[in-house]
C-alpha cells in the first residue's frame, strides 16, 4: 500500500506488505503447497533416474556415458552433480528447506540442460528445444521469489518469506554453478 508522505504533496512512500497472522494458512499456502511438491518431487524423480536408475531411468553409469558424449568429463563425476541437483535441490522444493538453495540447484542444471542438450533445438519440447527446461527454472526462480509458503520447513528461517535477495540468490548461485560447470 502507498502512504502520501508528509514532506511534499506528490511523493509516495511504500509500506511494506503485511502478513496474515502466522496460523492462519490461506490459499495462497496451499497453492504453493501444491506447486513446490509437484515440480519438487517430478525433479527428484529426475534426479532418481540419473542417480539410482528408478522410474525407468538408465542409472548413473549409463548416465555417465551420456554426459561424456555431450563433453563432460569425467562423465560420472557430472551425471553424480547433475543427479545430485535434481535429487536434492527437487527434495528442498518440495519440503520447503533452503528453498533459495533448492531453487539454485534446479536452476543451474537446467542452465547446462539448455546450453548442452536443448539449446540448439529451439523453443518447443516437440523438437527438442528448451520448452521444459525454461518451465523448471522459472518456477524454481518464481517459489525462490515468493516463498515457499507457511506449509514450508523454511517458514522458520530468516528467508522463509521470499524476496529479492532469496531470488537473486537463486539466481546467482545457479547461474555462476551452470557457468563453472560448462567452463570446466
Amino acid at each position: 500500500m502507498a502512504k502520501r508522505n508528509t514532506e511534499g504533496p506528490s511523493t509516495f512512500t511504500r509500506q511494506p506488505a503485511q502478513r496474515a497472522p502466522a496460523e492462519r494458512v490461506t490459499a495462497g499456502d496451499f497453492g504453493l503447497l501444491l506447486l513446490r511438491l509437484t515440480f519438487g518431487l517430478l525433479m527428484a524423480g529426475h534426479g532418481s533416474q540419473k542417480l539410482f536408475g528408478l522410474f525407468g531411468g538408465r542409472g548413473l553409469a549409463a548416465t555417465g556415458r551420456g554426459f561424456e558424449s555431450l563433453g563432460y568429463r569425467p562423465g560420472k563425476v557430472y551425471a553424480v552433480i547433475g543427479g545430485l541437483s535434481e535429487f536434492l535441490g527437487g527434495l528442498g522444493l518440495a519440503v520447503g528447506l533452503l528453498t533459495p538453495l533448492a531453487a539454485a540447484a534446479l536452476i543451474g542444471v537446467m542452465i547446462n540442460a539448455m546450453a548442452t542438450v536443448t539449446g540448439a533445438h529451439g523453443l518447443w519440447e516437440t523438437d527438442g528445444g528448451v520448452e521444459y527446461s525454461v518451465g523448471i527454472a522459472v518456477v524454481a526462480l518464481a517459489v525462490a521469489a515468493v516463498g515457499p509458503g507457511r506449509l514450508a520447513l523454511d517458514r522458520f528461517l530468516p528467508w522463509g518469506t521470499g524476496g529479492w535477495a532469496e531470488a537473486a540468490c537463486a539466481l546467482g548461485v545457479g547461474g555462476a554453478a551452470a557457468a563453472v560447470t560448462l567452463a570446466l
